[in-house]
């Protein structure tokens, strides 16, 4: 179950790792409605996916931090999981389809994983 503590201590450990992405007004894509968007575009790699894996891979014990972790995906959370793992001191193994993007597979590549 999810807690406002949970929601407070994920801040706080993603806090030395995520950019701060500000809420922007955007009256112009309705306006009878306020709507606001969150650039998660902006963040180091790219997407919010960031925010999940590095929350998930702090919170592993020591035990399974040893083990290093595995993820397949074809770029945003491969490069979210690249990245947390590497902040963290374990090994990741990524497992990327024939067809992802040169690019995705180089960024992810660059945070320090094995694809």
């Amino acid at each position: 179950m999810l807690s406002l503590d949970k929601f407070y201590h994920a801040a706080y450990v993603l806090k030395s790792v995520l950019r701060r992405t500000d809420l922007v007004y955007a009256p112009e894509l309705n306006p009878e409605a306020e709507i606001y968007l969150k650039p998660e575009c902006l963040q180091v790699t790219g997407s919010f996916k960031v925010r999940g894996a590095y929350y998930k891979i702090a919170t592993l014990s020591d035990e399974e931090k040893a083990k290093g972790v595995i993820a397949c995906s074809a770029g945003n959370h491969a490069q979210g999981v690249a990245l947390a793992a590497t902040k963290s001191g374990i090994k990741s193994l990524i497992c990327l389809p024939d067809g992802a993007p040169i690019s995705k597979v180089e960024a992810t590549r660059k945070l320090g994983a094995d694809i």
